[in-house]
C-alpha cells in the first residue's frame, strides 16, 4: 500500500475515533443525570478513543473537574464517591417508581423495570465507597 494511502487511512481513522468518543463522551455527560445511562463506561470508551485520535482531548478530559474523577478511580479501582451513589440510587429508584406507577400501563413492563431496579442497585452497592 503506497504510504499516502495508509496517511489518509489514518487521518480518517483519527477522525472517527474523535466522533466515537465524543459521541461517548456526550452519551457519559448525560448518564450523570439519567440513571439507567451509565456514565463511566462511556467516559471510559471516551478516553480510548481520545487517547489514539486526540492527545490533547484526552488531557484535558483526565484534567476536567468533574469528569476526570470518574476515570481516575476507575483505573485506580478507589470506587465510587457517595455523594454519586447517593444520587445515581436516589434518581434511579424516583424515575423507576414513577415510571412504574404513572406513566407504564402494562403490569409486566412495571415489573421488569423494578427488576432492573433492583439489579442496579445491588451493583452499586457492591462497588467500593469513597468517603470524603
Amino acid at each position: 500500500m503506497p504510504e499516502t494511502k495508509f496517511k489518509q487511512i489514518n487521518i480518517v481513522l483519527k477522525y472517527l475515533l474523535f466522533i466515537a468518543g465524543s459521541v461517548s463522551l456526550i452519551l457519559g455527560i448525560i448518564g450523570i443525570f439519567l440513571p439507567l445511562l451509565p456514565t463511566t463506561p462511556f467516559l471510559l470508551l471516551s478516553a480510548a478513543c481520545y487517547i489514539r485520535s486526540s492527545e490533547r482531548v484526552y488531557k484535558w478530559l483526565l484534567a476536567n473537574k468533574y469528569l476526570g474523577s470518574f476515570i481516575r478511580n476507575y483505573r485506580e479501582k478507589k470506587g465510587i464517591h457517595i455523594k454519586i451513589k447517593t444520587s445515581a440510587l436516589f434518581l434511579l429508584w424516583a424515575t423507576i417508581l414513577f415510571t412504574s406507577f404513572f406513566i407504564i400501563k402494562i403490569l409486566i413492563i412495571s415489573i421488569i423495570l423494578i427488576i432492573i431496579a433492583i439489579a442496579v442497585t445491588i451493583h452499586l452497592l457492591r462497588i467500593k465507597t469513597i468517603y470524603d
